[in-house]
């Protein structure tokens, strides 16, 4: 099975650290959430995964393959990538952008257009493929770029904040679209600040943890130990919460915790 391995990764800046020794394999179908507190790591690590930052030690794989033995277009066959920081949008249509994407195939012109409008009717843009970027919001180019990363057709798909932009409903739906795509075999990592919207992916995540540079933990979503070890991470109380058959993670509010709370098992329920 092919994997996407970090083994003994450190990324530096000068003297600063951005990324200790992460080891951390994505499988095929896998998908791996990456969470941590602002300035932990886990852009460096994208970063170092796709190799747009420098490795000071340690080694990147795909397969059996280091990194940077693969052409561009193999690099591209083998690994999609979100940014965070989208760049500011040219005036170019949304079909453009997404048939930009498909750069490494050697199809006709006719092929890439469709290949493009099929991945914009995933994302629910189909009927904006002749806009201009400039004239779309900012939830819109966030799901051409989603569209670009389809149209694209990768083994893995680096993702930081794919839900960037987007209102509760179509967070929602992205989180389901990349749970279909990790059921195809597609291996998935992804940095998110809101782990309740794994609840979406369909089948169980993992949740690594980062801060200060280094990975913390690794863990099932499922896991009864998840709330501490976020806690643990973020430097505050996190309480979870069952809904449902599903299960929230939430930080406890100002001033809950005066007085004698309830027990509560490890999900969230009252003893």
């Amino acid at each position: 099975m092919t994997k996407l391995c970090l083994r003994a990764v450190s990324v530096r800046a000068g003297e600063k650290t951005l990324l200790d020794g992460a080891s951390l394999e994505v499988g095929a179908g896998e998908f791996v959430a990456l969470v941590g507190p602002n300035g932990a790591g886990k852009t460096t690590l994208l970063r170092a995964a796709l190799g747009l930052a420098e490795p000071a030690s340690g080694t990147v794989l795909v397969g059996d393959a280091p990194l940077g033995s693969l052409s561009l277009r193999e690099r591209a066959a083998a690994l999609a990538w979100l940014p965070q920081a989208a760049a500011p949008p040219d005036a170019i249509s949304a079909r453009e952008t997404v048939m930009a994407a498909r750069y490494r195939f050697r199809e006709t012109a006719v092929a890439t257009r469709r290949a493009a409008e099929q991945a914009l009717e995933r994302v629910g843009l189909g009927a904006r493929a002749e806009s201009p970027l400039t004239q779309l919001s900012g939830g819109e180019r966030q799901r051409v770029a989603i569209a670009a990363l389809l149209a694209q057709e990768s083994r893995f798909l680096l993702l930081d904040e794919p839900a960037n932009h987007l209102d509760p409903a179509q967070q929602g739906e992205t989180y389901g679209l990349l749970g279909s795509l990790r059921a195809t075999g597609v291996g998935i990592l992804c940095v998110t600040h809101d782990v309740n919207l794994l609840n979406h992916v369909g089948a169980e995540p993992r949740v690594v943890g980062l801060g200060a540079a280094r990975l913390r933990f690794e863990l099932p979503f499922a896991a009864p130990e998840l709330p501490e070890r976020l806690s643990e991470l973020f430097g505050l109380t996190m309480l979870a919460l069952p809904v449902g058959a599903a299960r929230l993670i939430v930080p406890e509010p100002p001033g809950a915790s005066a007085g004698t709370p309830p027990e509560r098992d490890a999900n969230g329920a009252e003893r």
